[in-house]
């Protein structure tokens, strides 16, 4: 009899194979603390009220309680359904469901509702639409910048968390046009294990995707996670190629295993690796670094983007409408 998943579908044979190897128990640094200052306190009151839905709490995102003081809140778009299956990522991989064109506006709505000073959009892969969903990232991105425009305390700054677009340049051009302060691509691991771990990604492809919006002006980030079978060195290396890509802002975080289908937690990395690593990677020349056990990749993310402004001391192209 064939293994099903939670969700009804027929499990993959490398998902049964995960499925062997019970949930690691973790150790006592993966922990955190209910910090509930009074920003968060508001912010818990409106999202609950309003009947908003963000990433942060539906996550359980052990950095929510940081993130809405700072009033900065992520949203998933494009749906619950990816075309693509990375084997550390939550979220279900099929056939999503047709495009919500009125999406972006009421992503805005919340974002206005909410009073974001910063917003942080992810969202699926699409590989089922014709511009792999290029409109619809840059169309959010559209509508929160001129939803806030007359905002008192200043426009939303917007993060865009994205795929590669198989780094179409067609795609890629209406999303950078769209100018997120920030354009996040994430690598997510090291060359040697990048097929088994992101089989519908290309390591090399991603680093091009960077590439193009540095390129293109736009401050660039990338993240990536720890514990997959990856060594220090290769960590190490992956950072720096990172970085001649035209990379200016990285997180550095702990892999924990969604469910017994997920890839296994090869190695738990103790606090001082990634205090190290962090040290390692501003050597090298990044702009902003965010390194630990519990960062995620939009952790403190107004934050690092004011690093990457300060670093260079320059008018940023997103800003410029």
């Amino acid at each position: 009899m064939s293994a099903v998943s939670p969700d009804g579908r027929k499990m993959l044979r490398l998902e049964v194979r995960n499925a062997e190897t019970p949930i690691e128990r973790k150790p006592e640094w993966i922990k955190t603390r209910a910090k509930m200052g009074p920003e968060y306190t508001k912010m818990q009151n409106l999202v609950k009220s309003e009947g908003l839905h963000t990433v942060c709490q539906e996550a359980g995102c052990p950095n929510i309680y940081e993130c809405w003081e700072d009033r900065e809140a992520t949203f998933l778009i494009g749906g619950d359904q990816c075309t693509r299956r990375c084997d550390f990522c939550q979220i279900d991989t099929g056939k999503p469901e047709a495009l919500d064109r009125d999406e972006p506006r009421r992503v805005g709505e919340s974002v206005v509702t909410m009073d974001l000073n910063y917003a942080t959009i992810t969202g699926v892969a699409r590989d089922d639409l014709a511009d792999g969903g290029a409109w619809l990232y840059a169309e959010t991105v559209r509508q929160i910048h001129a939803q806030t425009a007359g905002r008192e305390a200043g426009r939303t700054k917007v993060e865009l968390l994205a795929p590669d677009f198989n780094a179409v340049p067609e795609q890629l051009a209406e999303v950078f046009s769209s100018r997120p302060e920030v354009f996040a691509h994430n690598v997510e691991t090291v060359p040697r294990i990048f097929k088994r771990i992101r089989p519908g990604f290309r390591y090399e492809r991603s680093l091009k995707v960077i590439t193009a919006a540095r390129d293109f002006g736009l401050v660039t980030k990338s993240n990536l996670i720890l514990g997959m079978g990856e060594t220090r060195e290769e960590v190490g290396e992956a950072l720096r190629q990172l970085h001649e890509a035209g990379c200016e802002l990285v997180t550095i975080t702990q892999y924990l295993r969604p469910s017994v289908r997920h890839h296994p937690v090869e190695r738990w990395v103790k606090p001082q690796e990634f205090v190290e690593l962090k040290e390692e990677a501003e050597q090298i020349g990044f702009s902003g670094v965010m390194s630990g056990p519990l960062v995620r990749s939009s952790y403190r993310a107004g934050r690092l983007y004011q690093m990457a402004v300060e670093k260079r001391g320059t008018f940023i192209a997103a800003q410029a409408v």
